[in-house]
């Protein structure tokens, strides 16, 4: 059961600010970067500081706070961390919910907050990520009501030197704030794959997981239509689905493109998938997917081969921050890095060390980037 943490709701209650209207319908998926309170704080604090959120400092998502400090050879993250500190620091926003909630589910979801974060929300502790590069969501709705709701989110980089490179600190990502009706997908809830391909027709395995969060069985249709680049319809396919009360159902479906166009690195051709449920013919929730169709073989004596062609791979291993403008996620500067490097001959990344960024896996699809997308690095402390 979450923790009631009484200090929290007192400091918001008396400051609101920078209210974001949300009209709570079905498939709503707002960007919640703007106009956020942050502080730094103390050593091992874990309350949020007594003063008026009201004096805290304004700031926009996304943001590293590292980059603004002092460079010093006594700042615990040593040269290896980039010699900026680290610490405890807290933000916070208020979420204005603008119509009913009752038959609606409201989630938050941050694409990378490093690290050691905990957020509350009307002063309920709702959950602890301690990983600094996973995209992570929770469900909010048990919490909020109709009209003004805090959010607080306490960072903690302050155990170090944690890394081997500059890790930045702070929500250094996007922050979404998604509403869905009770049954829907759940996250990254749609799946595809292309187990065979010809010059004449390739097949395409979708899933897609639903989650019924009704106490009872209900009965809906899952609809996935795939388009080429110009916008054409070329395959679709239906299901008909009931999933139990409180359960996840997955559909597989299987759909047919006829003369495909194959995604390489010279070019990248990318297909819309557009997945749907429908419940008594009324659209619940819609989900779109770029993808690319393409085979590839690893051979111990001929090397790699992409659609059946030898092809090099030529490769960097990249750091997720965008050099001195620290961590935060800046879209053109990233999107720049990767044109410079694609004029050099470069056609691959490894997301050295850990899971990059969700636009940076969008623009490598789109641009002609093979992807070793990296989990972690080990690190120890004694």
């Amino acid at each position: 059961m979450p923790v009631r943490n009484l200090t929290l709701t007192l400091i918001l209650f008396i400051s609101c600010f920078a209210v974001t209207l949300l009209n709570a319908q079905p498939s709503g998926r707002v960007n919640f970067d703007k106009d956020w309170k942050f502080t730094l704080g103390k050593p091992n604090e874990m309350k949020a500081p007594q003063a008026p959120v009201s004096e805290w400092r304004s700031v926009d998502l996304p943001h590293d706070w590292s980059i603004e400090g002092e460079f010093s050879a006594k700042n615990p993250a040593t040269n290896g961390g980039g010699s900026l500190p680290g610490g405890i620091a807290w933000y916070a926003k208020t979420i204005n919910i603008d119509g009913p909630i009752k038959g609606n589910k409201l989630f938050i979801e941050f694409d990378g907050v490093y690290m050691n974060s905990t957020v509350w929300v009307n002063g309920y502790e709702v959950g602890t990520r301690p990983y600094g590069y996973a995209t992570f969501q929770y469900d909010i709705t048990p919490f909020v009501q109709t009209g003004n709701n805090s959010l607080v989110v306490r960072v903690d980089n302050s155990k170090q030197p944690n890394s081997r490179w500059y890790s930045g600190s702070g929500i250094y990502r996007h922050v979404w704030l998604i509403t869905t009706p009770e049954i829907h997908f759940t996250q990254n809830g749609t799946y595809f794959t292309t187990p065979v391909i010809t010059d004449r027709e390739a097949t395409v395995n979708a899933s897609a997981s639903v989650l019924n969060e009704t106490f009872l069985p209900a009965d809906f249709e899952v609809r996935v239509s795939i388009y080429d680049a110009a916008g054409s319809l070329v395959s679709e396919q239906k299901q008909a689905k009931v999933a139990l009360g409180e359960s996840v159902a997955t559909i597989s479906q299987q759909l047919k493109i006829a003369n495909p166009h194959l995604w390489d690195v010279e070019n990248p051709y990318l297909y819309k998938a557009v997945t749907e449920i429908y419940k008594d013919n009324e659209l619940l929730q819609s989900y779109t997917n770029n993808i690319g169709i393409r085979y590839f073989h690893f051979d111990a004596d001929k090397g790699f081969s992409l659609n059946g062609r030898p092809t090099k791979i030529l490769g960097v291993c990249n750091h997720h921050d965008l050099g001195c403008l620290g961590a935060a996620l800046n879209e053109r500067a990233l999107e720049r890095q990767l044109q410079i490097m694609k004029s050099m001959g470069c056609n691959a990344i490894r997301t050295s060390h850990n899971p990059p960024a969700p636009e940076l896996l969008d623009m490598c699809d789109k641009m002609g980037f093979l992807v070793m997308d990296e989990a972690f690095d080990c690190w120890y402390l004694k």
